[in-house]
């Protein structure tokens, strides 16, 4: 057998009134000078002015020039926000494209060139050589759990294409995470970065990669998942179900250092030519994907209807997920949501380049991708 290696370092604080430990987290840390990253949705809410009342004894300086997908040049802003306030640490405070860009902001504010240089596959890819600053991080969805990854995605502002920017040096210093930040979602918001998060700990579980730690990770966050995102859809005051959905979401973003698959491969096209909302991507696509990928991996399909209550074992758990859809509000296709025939060869060519689908449980062909997206039209 290979040598494989593990690790799990981040230190969370998990619950509600979480955000209020932050400023005495720092201030121990030796950080006077935050630079808090969000986005410009949020920047104008009661939300952030409350978390921001609990930052006492800090000088804070607010950059909220995060919006829809995050890319490149959002990070290059808040690294030359960082240093125009001689910031000595990284606040993130948000959904899953404020943490991307907030992960990197520090990283751009210490180190030469653009942050494109970094990512993963560039072919003179530059290395991170200096310490980075102190980096915190507070979640407002439960979705994308990037506040436990080690990677953060941003798209280039010319292709739109997604890029990766992979290192443990990027991880949070530590997490926050506190439900009550969730309690404002609205309904389709919940929906969405709630079938993320469901995704992430499916897709993973089904990799064939060796990763028996993130699995068993896996399987509990799909069942927290299962049980609780139609009770935060249908009750938003439920401080259970948003503290159960905090949960898997950072569980589906652990487990899926497994790696992912074609689901998330046409989710990430959809973002590129589409600019679709990533959780609504996947959600869109998942059924379809995973009706194909089951006979490759049916103890797997099994287990999971296990886990999530599901009748009937694995045949019976692409329909669940069907009518889970359902229940939570996201129903029709990608048509219904601007996606156009024309644009499918597209879809196609940047699903195929994308490294997801190469741990998928079935080998994808350029066919194979075609079939996706036609079948979810």
């Amino acid at each position: 057998m290979s040598i494989n290696g593990f690790s799990f370092p981040t230190a969370i604080r998990f619950g509600a009134g979480a955000r209020r430990e932050v400023a005495e987290h720092l201030l121990a840390q030796g950080c006077q000078r935050p630079l808090l990253v969000t986005d410009r949705a949020l920047a104008t809410l009661p939300l952030l002015k409350e978390f921001r009342s609990h930052l006492q004894g800090l000088d804070v300086v607010v950059f909220d020039g995060v919006f829809g997908n995050p890319t490149g040049s959002q990070v290059m802003a808040g690294a030359a926000a960082f240093k125009a306030h001689r910031a000595d640490c990284v606040i993130g405070f948000g959904g899953g494209a404020a943490l991307d860009v907030s992960k990197l902001v520090g990283l751009m504010a210490v180190h030469e060139g653009d942050v494109m240089e970094y990512v993963w596959d560039h072919p003179q890819v530059r290395s991170i050589t200096q310490p980075l600053p102190h980096f915190v991080a507070l979640p407002t969805t439960a979705g994308t759990g990037s506040e436990v990854g080690r990677s953060s995605v941003v798209s280039d502002d010319v292709s739109h294409v997604k890029r990766v920017v992979f290192s443990p040096k990027i991880l949070a210093k530590a997490v926050f995470a506190d439900p009550e930040l969730t309690l404002g979602l609205p309904a389709a918001v919940t929906a969405a970065t709630g079938m993320d998060a469901l995704t992430h700990n499916i897709e993973s579980y089904l990799s064939p990669a060796y990763h028996p730690l993130c699995d068993g990770i896996a399987l509990e966050g799909a069942r927290i998942a299962a049980r609780a995102l139609p009770v935060a859809v249908s009750e938003p005051a439920n401080i259970d179900a948003r503290s159960d959905m905090m949960m898997a979401s950072m569980m589906g973003a652990i487990a899926f250092q497994k790696d992912l698959g074609a689901v998330h491969a046409c989710a990430h096209a959809l973002g590129a030519v589409c600019d679709l909302h990533h959780g609504l991507a996947n959600a869109l696509m998942i059924d379809t994907v995973l009706d194909w990928n089951r006979e490759a991996a049916p103890q797997k399909f099994d287990e999971l209807a296990h886990v999530c209550g599901v009748g009937g074992g694995g045949a019976a758990f692409v329909e669940w997920l069907r009518v889970l859809k359902r229940r939570v509000g996201i129903t029709g296709g990608l048509a219904q949501r601007g996606v156009k025939p024309g644009q499918i060869s597209q879809l196609v060519e940047i699903a195929q380049a994308d490294i997801c689908h190469q741990t998928n449980p079935r080998p994808c062909t350029p066919a194979d991708f075609e079939r996706f997206f036609n079948a979810a039209m």
